[in-house]
């Protein structure tokens, strides 16, 4: 239900805009501050900052201070917060909880062009050859990666810890994806996006998210309790090959057409403005066809990927990924509720153990899958597998579709939550220590 209308005229606009204002603008303070903060001191430790936007979230979100709490978290907003903002626009903290709430899915539509913008960056700082050379490599991880999760944790939850059948698919499902905007950040910041590990798992990540998709409408389809019907995944699968075969095509021939447009342009930010004209087509296209916005973003990235202004769209493209992009992986740390750790509460204790087995699950299998590709180069198989392991914001967005079909219990919406924490908060760390050092080599000037 839209609340604005109703405040403005109850309190007057000018009281509601001051506290939109307020809000707005605090919720940005909050998040930049805490994010460089943590992140400044991940730094210092030779960890990646992406661990400090999510362990900044932890600590502003539902888990620390409540300072930002998504409204589907079902925590309240601090008293703090909500007092001061209502001493400083005149109304009152019920009415600044209401515009808070209104508001938020604005917040999480600036989160969502951080993400876009790194996963076209990311395509576009992909070499297309290499990323075709290594798409059998790609293939066999992703569908080892996507199987072998699917499999053990479906049949563990159904013959060991007696869960019903669709809940225990649910569970599965929820642990096939791969978070391409975690793994794309990590490897950026170690430079290693470009080695052929890199390119593998960002190959592989698409692919996940494309299989991903497919598993999770079969899944809704069986909670919803409709009859399972192959004409709609079939439509899906045609959808996402030709999509991916229309960005491959485009990657080759779209580049030269982009330049001539972008040579006439005049006006200041004609680079920037013209590669988010590509990018919101693509985003439109993929979501358009049943697809996630997010492969659309990195198949701009890849599009434009053989442009002459490659260096230019970079230079634009990068501040918006190092402000927005930090709101994103933020906003996935708010929302974590870590409370489901405390083992003194017994309502806990069967979630926990669950959670256990998941965790195990969720790490062996995408692990696993580094170990499935051949190649005759040598090539770190343990850097590919825990490339593929964050879930992320697609472990989250499962979990949710899957706590309002009403089909989770408590304990395993709680083991599936740990799965998704515990493999976000351990993907970038491990990393760290297994590539140490070692950084991308620089190509010498010819």
């Amino acid at each position: 239900m839209d609340v604005l209308p109703a405040l403005l005229m109850e309190i007057g606009s000018h009281q509601v805009e001051v506290a939109e204002t307020l809000i707005g603008v605090g919720r940005f303070l909050v998040i930049f501050v805490a994010a460089r903060a943590i992140a400044e001191l991940m730094v210092r430790l030779q960890l990646p900052t992406i661990l400090g936007e999510l362990v900044a979230g932890v600590l502003i979100g539902v888990s620390g201070l409540h300072l930002v709490v998504p409204p589907e978290a079902q925590a309240q907003l601090s008293g703090a917060v909500l007092g001061l903002v209502a001493s400083l626009a005149d109304v009152t903290p019920a009415t600044v909880e209401s515009i808070y709430i209104e508001t938020f899915p604005n917040l999480k539509a600036v989160s969502q062009i951080g993400l876009f913008a790194l996963l076209f960056l990311t395509g576009l700082e992909s070499e297309l050859g290499e990323l075709m050379a290594v798409g059998v490599q790609a293939g066999s991880v992703a569908v080892t990666g996507v199987v072998l999760p699917f499999a053990l944790g479906t049949a563990g939850l159904y013959y060991f810890f007696h869960v019903p059948f669709i809940p225990a698919v649910f569970a599965g499902a929820a642990m096939t994806a791969t978070s391409i905007g975690i793994t794309a950040s990590v490897f950026g910041e170690l430079q290693w996006l470009k080695r052929k590990e890199g390119q593998i798992v960002i190959g592989a990540a698409v692919l996940d998210d494309i299989l991903g998709i497919v598993i999770l409408a079969v899944v809704v389809s069986l909670a919803g309790g409709g009859a399972f019907s192959v004409g709609p995944i079939l439509k899906l699968c045609t959808a996402a090959v030709i999509f991916v075969a229309a960005a491959l095509f485009l990657s080759r021939t779209a580049a030269p057409a982009f330049d001539w447009v972008v040579d006439r342009l005049k006006a200041p930010g004609d680079v920037a403005v013209a590669s988010f004209v590509v990018l919101t087509l693509c985003c439109f296209a993929a979501q358009a066809i049943g697809l996630e916005a997010a492969l659309g973003a990195f198949a701009a990235g890849l599009i434009l990927s053989a442009s002459k202004h490659t260096h230019d769209i970079d230079t634009a493209v990068k501040p918006l990924v190092a402000l927005f992009a930090t709101v994103f992986f933020v906003l996935i740390g708010t929302g974590m509720d870590l409370s489901v750790l405390n083992p003194f509460d017994p309502a806990n204790r069967e979630g926990l153990v669950v959670a256990l087995f998941l965790l195990v699950v969720a790490v062996a299998g995408k692990v696993a899958a580094g170990w499935t590709y051949s190649t005759e180069e040598p090539t770190n198989r343990l850097v590919v597998g825990l490339g593929m392991m964050p879930r992320g914001e697609v472990g989250l967005i499962f979990l949710g579709l899957g706590t309002q079909a009403g089909i989770l219990t408590p304990s395993l919406e709680a083991a599936i939550l740990l799965m998704v924490i515990g493999t976000t908060f351990l993907a970038p760390i491990l990393l760290r220590l297994v590539i140490g050092g070692q950084q991308e080599p620089v190509t010498q000037p010819t």
